[in-house]
């Protein structure tokens, strides 16, 4: 049965967690944001999703750093200077006694709230409001080996003259909709080609090929610009392994020795099928090293933090 990339193991803690809003905590089911709010009526704003290692967030610097550039590339204010949102962060595990792993914390950044139902941004009338939520979110047991099929969808990563796949903004209805349709056809996720029908990512995480011991990725011309895809890209090369950002087609990946997605909250996940098409017997050796170095990179990030 698929499962989608995202798995996770239910913890009831999650019911009495603390939320973050503007900087004051609320129960859980007591968290609101107006419904004039720019994120609920029109997606304006953008996200990061982090998770907690070892009591530190990892890579936090490019997230950060990645959030900053999309509310820059929108023209949005976040209001806060990145110390006092890294503050906050922190405040709020502590708040909920999440000092160790297993937490995966989003946090939101939208426009504000507007006097009228409008796109214009000259009708807000707050400073942005930001939210954090962090949960006891574990990817599931099996999602280090559990291939993943893929079923490449209709819907297309778009031109950036029309909404940049590059941006984590929150109007993700295009990813939704292939979302969608990859679980109509009994699939984990969609694979998304992009306007000239080379393969450009999945509907929630980046994919990759491994053909004759060299990583194929996309050219990341049409994807967003993935905090784990860049992290993979890096250690692989310095682990010696050749990695080509590319074009490249679904008969590439029909015929890859093996495939992989990767995202901040399941890592790197093996890739079993791609449109019925068997891709391996099982996880193949280039994954696993890749998730080895992977979760090296992760310990040696957090050891090198120091928190507010």
């Amino acid at each position: 049965m698929a499962q989608g990339t995202h798995l996770y193991v239910p913890d009831p803690r999650n019911d009495t967690v603390l939320i973050d809003v503007n900087g004051e905590h609320f129960a859980r089911a007591e968290a609101k944001v107006s419904v004039f709010d720019s994120g609920f009526m029109l997606g304006d704003g953008v996200w990061e999703g982090i998770r907690l290692h070892h009591g530190r967030l990892a890579f936090l610097d490019r997230h950060l750093d990645r959030l900053w550039r999309g509310a820059k590339a929108i023209h949005m204010d976040i209001g806060v200077p990145r110390e006092e949102l890294e503050r906050r962060l922190y405040a709020l595990l502590d708040a909920n006694g999440m000092d160790g792993d297993g937490v995966h914390v989003r946090l939101m950044v939208t426009r504000g709230v507007r006097s009228t139902p409008y796109q214009d941004p000259r009708v807000v009338v707050t400073p942005a409001t930001i939210v954090l939520i962090p949960e006891w979110k574990e990817p599931a047991p099996e999602t280090a080996t559990r291939m993943l099929n893929l079923f490449t969808v209709h819907v297309r990563r778009g031109y950036p003259d029309v909404q940049d796949p590059m941006l984590n903004s929150h109007s993700k209805l295009n990813c939704i909709t292939a979302c969608i349709q990859a679980a109509q056809a009994g699939a984990d996720e969609g694979l998304m080609l992009d306007p000239h029908g080379f393969v450009a990512t999945c509907n929630s995480t980046h994919f990759f090929i491994v053909k004759d011991g060299e990583i194929w990725t996309s050219s990341g011309d049409y994807c967003l610009d993935g905090i784990t895809r860049g992290m993979v890209i890096e250690i692989a090369r310095e682990a010696g392994v050749v990695v080509r950002e590319r074009n490249f087609s679904l008969t590439h990946v029909y015929g890859a020795d093996e495939a992989f997605t990767t995202g901040t909250f399941a890592g790197v996940a093996p890739v079993g099928s791609v449109d019925g098409r068997v891709l391996g017997t099982g996880r193949g050796p280039m994954v696993e090293k890749l998730q080895r170095l992977y979760l090296a990179r992760i310990d040696e990030d957090v050891r090198g933090q120091t928190r507010p």
